[in-house]
């Protein structure tokens, strides 16, 4: 199968009846929450993706991307690249009910007005979502490894406090 361009959006009940396979490749500069969350630039998504009905007529839309991000390591501030790779399996719902319904392998996504999903948006998110919440690099890679870095001192507080009771204490006694 040749690589191709993902599609912006398709329509995934007729591209499921069709049994539509694609294998190609976003362009990482449309990715553009994707990039402002890099510290660098986002390379290329390598997008397969696979539409289809299953055993119980439900369609579907699995595939899998895989990306490099250039991050900033939150121990040493230092750039790093990451291989980012999410697997996901889709279902069109209309109705709250048909979520409800949905088995646990699939997630449900909403169709906009003509029928269609937006299909760079849906890969976008889910590299989002896959992204580390604090990227950092291997141990053994990092300049700062597990050191723990001092940003300034603390001074012991030396002084002595008033003790706020202490009007108490004198209408106590008389």
């Amino acid at each position: 199968m040749q690589t191709v361009k993902i599609p912006v959006s398709i329509d995934p009940i007729r591209a499921a009846s069709s049994g539509l396979r694609y294998e190609g490749t976003i362009l990482g500069k449309q990715l553009k929450r994707l990039s402002e969350l890099c510290a660098g630039d986002c390379s290329d998504v390598v997008v397969s993706l696979e539409c289809g009905v299953d055993l119980q007529g439900i369609v579907y839309l699995r595939g899998k991307a895989v990306t490099e991000l250039t991050l900033l390591c939150q121990r040493c501030m230092t750039q790093f690249t990451t291989e980012v790779t999410v697997d996901f399996c889709f279902s069109p719902c209309k109705t709250e009910a048909e979520i409800d319904e949905l088995p646990d392998a699939y997630d449900p996504i909403e169709c906009n007005e003509i029928g269609e999903v937006r299909l760079h948006q849906l890969i976008e998110d889910e590299l989002i979502v896959a992204m580390p919440i604090i990227p950092m690099h291997d141990d053994n890679n990092c300049k700062s490894g597990s050191k723990d870095i001092v940003v300034g001192e603390i001074e012991p507080a030396h002084e002595e406090r008033p003790n706020p009771f202490a009007v108490l204490e004198k209408l106590k006694s008389k």
